[in-house]
């Protein structure tokens, strides 16, 4: 087992939010200047990496060969993977999005909802949305899963490492809604109670993925594809901010089944052991 003494996640957070919202502060002013898309961009795609590289600095600060290890194996191996999980990795979200929708209609929700979005909710600058949705899932699950969660986890059962987790990814967020032309800059001028909505349903979704990674062996590659897969399900259809509201209620309600399933998970602490073969080499 390693030593929980070998995480240090108050340092990590609070670097991690020191150093992102200076960045995107900075950015969201230049937002709303007439320079153009390209400096603000170059520091919303900064600040989108600093998880990723504290998850490395914090790594190789340690001093611990195992940590490097179970990095690299976590990010390469692919035989971690359990294919078991590949029908919640890629129908769950859509299926919520599908439910939301159903459960929207007799409170007004409207058909073309089931419709494919004419375009995205928000605008990306000079960086091609799809492009930022990949980067976004692949640079927060490589920060995430890298070292952030696991350092929660040391010192938390997996529930409440969740939940922290939870809370804790979402408020990282809160310089978006100063951001012209970001998602969370537009819902929250439609209605600041969207912006609201935006950040309660970062807690559900941080106890699923966290869930789904841990079935896979830990693995990054799972996190990101289930990442990847949630942002696109939010662009690809043509739900309404308000019927997003209450895919929070779904969210939370897959969520809450997950640990009354899973009770033994959530609430042991026996899951940290590293298995041997999360150890193995990859070369």
């Amino acid at each position: 087992m390693i030593d929980r003494r070998t995480y240090k996640p108050v340092p990590y957070y609070i670097l991690t939010y020191l150093i992102t919202y200076a960045l995107w502060f900075t950015g969201a002013y230049m937002s709303h200047r007439e320079w153009g898309d390209g400096p603000h961009m170059i520091l919303m795609l900064a600040g989108l990496i600093v998880p990723f590289v504290l998850s490395l600095v914090f790594i190789f600060a340690s001093g611990k060969p195992v940590l490097k290890r179970l990095f690299f194996n976590r990010l390469v191996n692919i035989h971690l993977i359990a294919p078991e999980t590949f029908p919640f990795i890629f129908l769950i979200m859509p299926l919520s999005v599908l439910l939301s929708i159903v459960l929207s209609l007799p409170f007004g929700g409207t058909i073309s909802q089931f419709h494919f979005a004419e375009g995205f909710s928000f605008s990306a600058g000079f960086v091609p949305v799809v492009l930022l949705l990949f980067l976004a899932s692949t640079f927060e699950e490589l920060g995430w899963r890298g070292y952030a969660f696991d350092s929660l986890e040391s010192k938390h059962t997996f529930f409440t490492a969740s939940v922290i987790f939870g809370m804790v990814w979402s408020f990282w967020h809160f310089p978006l809604l100063f951001v012209k032309g970001s998602y969370q800059y537009e819902i929250f001028h439609q209605n600041p109670l969207y912006a609201l909505n935006f950040f309660v349903s970062i807690i559900p979704l941080g106890v699923i993925i966290s869930w789904v990674c841990i079935k896979n062996g830990k693995s990054i590659l799972a996190a990101v594809l289930f990442h990847f897969i949630i942002n696109m399900s939010q662009e690809v259809s043509a739900i309404s901010p308000a019927t997003k509201c209450i895919q929070t209620g779904v969210l939370t309600m897959i969520a809450v089944a997950l640990i009354m399933v899973d009770r033994e998970l959530f609430f042991s602490r026996k899951h940290f052991v590293p298995k041997r073969s999360q150890l193995r080499s990859t070369e």
